[in-house]
């Protein structure tokens, strides 16, 4: 009774090509799941972060207050983030131009909205990181194991061409390390695109909930604006 070869055996006596393959999904694998966590944990903590900072925005209190807030967390090493940062890129922004008395209301809250924009592509930036990666991995693995399957098995034909015996036992232990280049293509692919997908929301999401924000805030800044030019205008 001939003995059964073990997973591990089966890599250690495929052919170099198929080795290179396979040590190439698994690398794909490994980064792949080490940005799988990453990203996780920052779409988390900026879900968290985006709802700590609504609850505090519309809580009432003072624009000015809640920008020195900022302030004083940046100076201790906690850099805004997500909403805070488009909140504070308009406000420095809003607060600039305001004092510039030529200014209108209308050119005010334009370079406002620019400012908040540009911030909003940072942090759209920020949440996609890493996810054309992902994507990449998860198109392009199960063909590379597609790869490493081919090389193999035709690597076990040319070997049983020499053989005086051919019979299913001799090319079965080639056939089996070659297809685990596609089972190890699909263990990297298959994770690869479920993360993508849903991280792919989440950044629809997070982009919506930003526009919004963006639309919301104008609104308090052109009502601002309009006053302290109204202001202006009777002390004038």
């Amino acid at each position: 009774m001939q003995e059964q070869l073990s997973l591990i055996d089966l890599v250690l006596n495929a052919s170099f090509t198929v080795q290179l393959v396979m040590f190439i999904l698994l690398m794909a694998s490994v980064l792949s799941w080490y940005m799988i966590v990453q990203r996780f944990i920052y779409f988390r903590n900026a879900r968290d972060e985006m709802y700590g900072f609504e609850e505090r925005f519309w809580s009432g209190i003072d624009l000015a207050q809640l920008y020195r807030e900022g302030n004083e967390k940046a100076s201790d090493g906690h850099p805004a983030l997500g909403m805070e940062s488009i909140f504070r890129a308009g406000f420095k922004e809003f607060s600039r131009l305001a004092q510039e008395n030529e200014m209108d209301s209308e050119a005010v809250m334009e370079g406002s909205r620019r400012a908040m924009r540009v911030a909003a592509m940072r942090e759209e930036e920020r949440l996609e990181r890493h996810l054309s990666f992902l994507a990449s991995v998860g198109s392009t693995s199960p063909y590379i194991g597609l790869f490493g399957t081919v090389w193999g098995i035709m690597h076990s034909f040319r070997g049983l061409a020499n053989s005086t015996q051919a019979t299913l036992a001799t090319v079965a232990p080639g056939i089996s390390e070659a297809l685990i280049a596609t089972a190890m293509g699909l263990f990297a692919a298959i994770p690869a695109v479920l993360a993508f997908n849903r991280f792919a929301s989440k950044v629809d999401v997070l982009s919506n909930r930003y526009d919004t924000f963006m639309d919301e805030f104008s609104s308090i800044l052109y009502r601002q604006a309009y006053a302290l030019r109204a202001r202006e205008k009777r002390a004038g």
